[in-house]
């Protein structure tokens, strides 16, 4: 049987704007032998929300065998809270990768190297500013309205409820032969609300030149269906969601007409559920830009 322990102690409080308070014989929950002072004064901090605190002190302090009074003590009630996985669903930008043929590829350099930063701060410090040359279509990146349309919002417009934590869904369509996706493959799915992430597993060939030739992409008409069942941003993992040769482009054209953003060049689609999933992918805040990088990823929660 596991004996349960608390730690008793008194603390005393003081506040940057003036005043203070303090607690005696105040106990909780630990899952340890002990407890180290200072992260005890912080959970006291952020168990009773205090504001402005300047200085927390505990005096006092003993562990006693006691059966915790919560349903979890304090460090279980944060793991629970943080039970969930993060899957990056991004390509890594790095100097000289090219996304899309006929794009240049980025230029990551310094701007400032640490060595040359070192005449202007103390001996030991040194700082890194880096710099980037790119065009807005590398890497993972999301399209906004205005890729397409003159008069359609750019990426610093976009409302953040409609990149962050979306309820999502995955469609996979490996190992079809048929490099065209249609809206059949749609149908068994709930669409209305939802971030539609298309699993085509054409990332594998990401950093190769198979990546550019025969990469499957949706039709027009998987398109307006999407866009009438409702779906609020769609993303694939794959080289365009287009057909590059036809140069209408119909899925920019009617997905991006209805305000429906979408994330090319995703990855990792395999590691995800079919739903019980969020989707997130936010771009920097730049105006005047139709397209930019995000660092796209899912949020999985478990009970």
């Amino acid at each position: 049987m596991r004996i349960e322990k608390r730690v008793k102690f008194d603390f005393e409080i003081a506040f940057w704007n003036g005043g203070g308070i303090q607690g005696q014989d105040f106990r909780l929950d630990i899952d340890s032998e002990d407890i180290d002072d200072r992260i005890l004064a912080d959970l006291i901090v952020k168990d009773l929300r205090l504001l402005m605190v300047k200085e927390a002190r505990i005096l006092n302090k003993h562990i006693i065998e006691e059966p915790h009074k919560r349903a979890g003590s304090l460090h279980t009630a944060a793991e629970a809270g943080a039970a969930m996985d993060f899957i990056d669903l991004s390509h890594t930008i790095e100097d000289g990768i090219v996304t899309y043929r006929g794009l240049p590829a980025p230029v990551v350099c310094d701007f400032l190297s640490r060595d040359a930063s070192q005449k202007f701060y103390s001996e030991g410090t040194t700082f890194h500013v880096g710099k980037i040359q790119m065009v807005a279509n590398t890497g993972t990146y999301l399209d906004s309205p205005f890729h397409r349309f003159e008069h359609g919002r750019d990426i610093s417009a976009l409302e953040l409820c409609g990149l962050a934590d979306l309820e999502a869904v995955v469609v996979r369509v490996t190992g079809v032969a048929d490099r065209v996706v249609d809206r059949e493959v749609f149908l068994p799915f709930d669409l209305r609300g939802k971030a539609v992430l298309v699993h085509t597993g054409w990332a594998r060939h990401w950093g190769t030149d198979r990546y550019f030739e025969g990469h499957p992409f949706l039709t027009g008409s998987a398109a307006q269906y999407l866009r009438d069942e409702g779906a609020t941003l769609v993303g694939i993992d794959s080289l365009n969601i287009d057909d590059t040769g036809d140069g209408a482009r119909p899925v920019h054209t009617t997905l991006l007409g209805a305000d429906i953003p979408i994330v090319e060049h995703l990855c990792n689609l395999e590691k995800l559920p079919p739903a019980g999933f969020t989707f997130t992918a936010v771009p920097v805040k730049v105006r005047g830009m139709g397209t930019f990088p995000v660092r796209a990823y899912a949020t999985v929660r478990h009970a």
